[in-house]
């Protein structure tokens, strides 16, 4: 850590040590109850699209009505980076005291603290939606999302068995090799209808502009997890799924209107979009999560500025 001025200065190694023994799980859980309480002000995403490389950026801010700081997250994705022999993600986070708007620290995470509060959110969405025996993760696409998803899943739906699909054959049977050195054991299918098939509990996270599932690849008792179609651009979810499960969840019903499986699905129907239950909604009781085993039931999150509001906060609280 390098403090100057009072400004504290965390680097990617330093913010690793500060996360060992912290359960994002459990933070993701409050940061989504804080929100649907109202006690978090998150204005709408900044969003910044590329054509050439393709890629995204992403600014996300606010705070907490209680807290003394305010936390601003650039977060980046670059899909070609990994061909580069890069990280597809990247980013950081600025936290700013909120009595005087100075900076108090920087967080240069490189999209870490973002990827873990990701998965973390995937993590609590299956804690009330997935059913209770898993027996094999399904998963479409092989970036850091399938990994770290299916990780965190752990926690709350242990497993061992994963089915993969993604498009590019070099980056999937890349992804197998290191989920295997993980001890999972993992098989890669031709479709997303053969994973749907498969696979009971279902995480989507591509960045596919069209969708990848159709409501009648589906079968009862299916919950998807679907965390890719964070912008207006992206679908993975046929809107006939969001119409037709018996819960959809999302993070931010008020963010959800303009992106994503929701956004395709409802656009401005707000008595459609009221239907829709927040995640914070289920963890506070207010709602209720999966009730029969052969429900169908959908999460799409977009990510909000509480999540990172948590994770900054439980990073710098750490010695």
């Amino acid at each position: 850590m390098v403090t100057a001025s009072s400004i504290t200065f965390l680097d990617l190694p330093q913010i690793e040590e500060r996360l060992k023994g912290l359960d994002p799980v459990a933070l993701m859980e409050s940061a989504f109850a804080a929100f649907s309480r109202g006690e978090a002000v998150v204005p709408a995403p900044g969003e910044l699209l590329l054509n050439d490389p393709p890629g995204e950026v992403h600014i996300k801010y606010g705070y907490l009505t209680g807290g003394d700081t305010y936390v601003i997250k650039i977060a980046s994705g670059f899909w070609n980076n990994p061909a580069r022999g890069l990280s597809s993600s990247d980013g950081l986070l600025l936290v700013f005291k909120k009595d005087t708007g100075e900076l108090a620290a920087v967080l240069n995470d490189r999209g870490r603290l973002t990827d873990l509060r990701t998965a973390a959110a995937g993590a609590v969405a299956a804690k009330h939606l997935a059913p209770e025996r898993v027996d094999a993760f399904g998963v479409l696409g092989c970036g850091i999302q399938a990994e770290l998803q299916v990780q965190l899943l752990q926690s709350v739906r242990p497993c061992r068995n994963i089915v993969v699909w993604g498009r590019n054959p070099e980056r999937v049977s890349a992804y197998a090799r290191r989920m295997e050195e993980k001890d999972f054991a993992v098989e890669v299918v031709s479709s997303p209808s053969d994973v749907a098939s498969r696979c009971r509990l279902i995480v989507t996270a591509t960045a596919s502009p069209s969708p990848l599932l159709q409501w009648g690849d589906l079968h009862p008792g299916t919950h998807i997890t679907a965390i890719g179609a964070d912008s207006a651009d992206k679908q993975e979810l046929d809107a006939a799924i969001i119409r037709k499960a018996d819960i959809v969840v999302t993070d931010s019903r008020i963010q959800a209107r303009s992106r994503g499986e929701l956004g395709h699905a409802y656009g401005s129907d707000a008595s459609a979009m009221n239907m829709v239950v927040e995640i914070g909604e289920i963890i506070m009781g207010m709602a209720k999560g999966r009730e029969a085993a052969d429900q169908i039931t959908v999460s799409t999150f977009s990510g909000l500025a509480v999540q990172d509001i948590a994770m900054a906060s439980a990073v710098l609280k750490r010695p």
